[in-house]
């Protein structure tokens, strides 16, 4: 079993909120990895919000590599923050060579392309990147590729979290790597290989998402995913199918956010037909069954728009909790994360969802149960 967490923010903050959430739940994880997505960024990129950040961790061979296809394709780097690491000898860090994160300018092809052009881009070159590093046996020699999109960061590494955050000197607030959203996992993807691509939070065109438990109908979601979408690829994490639904749910059919858990957790067809939508989801089940969950499960996304949302599987099998206080929000899988980050919050408003909610926390900080 492994923890998860997430911390929204009306002002931005550090990543070292989002490890003071984590660390106290450490006997629920395993210190194999840590691994954050950073949405709606300040600091460094402040102003570069609009420019698709590349994050990166490669060998010095795989940057040049890089280097030449994006300019050879038009993209040009605008900005760049590189993590002035910690070397120092006996820090459990599997630390790779080099770490890129870097804004670039649209190709000026682009430029005046419709956002879904552009989006399309995005996706399209950062599966090319990951490709061209991979090498010819398919494994990820020279380096991993884990986003390119606007005013999005993301972290993954192998190691125990604490030395990670100190390797990157995550526990120093300098005001140069902030964000007001901060989604993260601290443990690797031990259940299968150890490949920084199966580490948690997943991310694809905006949407992130990290979860704790395990998909048993993982085969099932998996062969029909390659089917849907070009982007739902890797699928080195059961996790993962549960991002690739969520993007598919909301961005390709454009259903409203409440869908996706009757998607993946619908209700028991007697109480569908009870419902006046029911017509509606007894047809979403039955075309995509395959998309539906099973085992125990918690999880948290962050979509495109800000909004960050929890919910479980239907028999509640796995924690979490949702705390909150003036100007922060925080999602954890115990209360005692939420007690490091909000100390002084009311504790009697925490929300603990059950297996049929959902809990969303928009941009105000506003938190709202929903139930199927």
């Amino acid at each position: 079993m492994c923890r998860i967490g997430a911390v929204k923010s009306l002002t931005p903050i550090p990543p070292s909120r989002a490890l003071r959430l984590m660390l106290p739940q450490q006997e629920g994880h395993d210190n194999s990895g840590f691994a954050m997505v950073m949405q709606d960024l300040d600091g460094a990129f402040a102003h570069s919000k609009d420019k698709p950040l590349l994050s990166m961790a490669c060998t010095p061979r795989g940057e040049q590599l890089v280097n030449a296809y994006m300019e050879e394709r038009g993209f040009a780097p605008v900005a760049q923050w590189t993590p002035d690491v910690d070397r120092r000898p006996g820090l459990n860090i599997a630390a790779m060579p080099r770490y890129v994160f870097r804004n670039y300018d649209y190709p000026e092809v682009y430029r005046y392309r419709t956002r879904e052009e552009r989006e399309d881009l995005l996706l399209d070159t950062r599966l090319a990147l990951r490709a061209l590093l991979a090498g010819r046996d398919g494994a990820a020699d020279e380096g991993y590729v884990y986003s390119f999109w606007p005013d999005v960061l993301t972290l993954k590494e192998i190691g125990d979290p604490a030395d990670i955050a100190a390797y990157f000197r995550l526990w120093e607030d300098n005001g140069r790597l902030t964000a007001r959203n901060i989604v993260t996992q601290c443990r690797q993807n031990t259940n299968y290989a150890i490949v920084r691509y199966a580490a948690h939070p997943f991310f694809l065109q905006g949407y992130t998402l990290c979860a704790n438990g395990e998909n048993t109908l993982f085969s099932r979601n998996r062969d029909f995913q390659k089917s849907l979408h070009r982007g739902y690829a890797g699928f080195e994490s059961d996790s993962q199918c549960l991002l690739y639904t969520l993007h598919y749910v909301l961005r390709e059919l454009r259903w409203p956010l409440p869908y996706y858990k009757h998607v993946i957790t619908p209700l028991p067809l007697a109480d569908m037909r009870e419902r006046p939508d029911g017509e509606a989801l007894i047809c979403l089940r039955e075309s995509l069954a395959h998309l539906e969950i099973n085992g125990p499960n918690a999880l948290i996304a962050l979509l495109p728009d800000g909004r960050m949302l929890t919910c479980c599987d239907a028999k509640k099998l796995r924690p979490l909790v949702v705390g909150r206080n003036g100007g922060m929000a925080a999602v954890a899988s115990e209360v005692c994360g939420l007690n490091a980050v909000l100390p002084e919050r009311d504790a009697g408003t925490d929300i603990y969802p059950g297996g049929r909610d959902m809990v969303v926390i928009d941009n105000e900080l506003e938190v709202r149960q929903w139930r199927q």
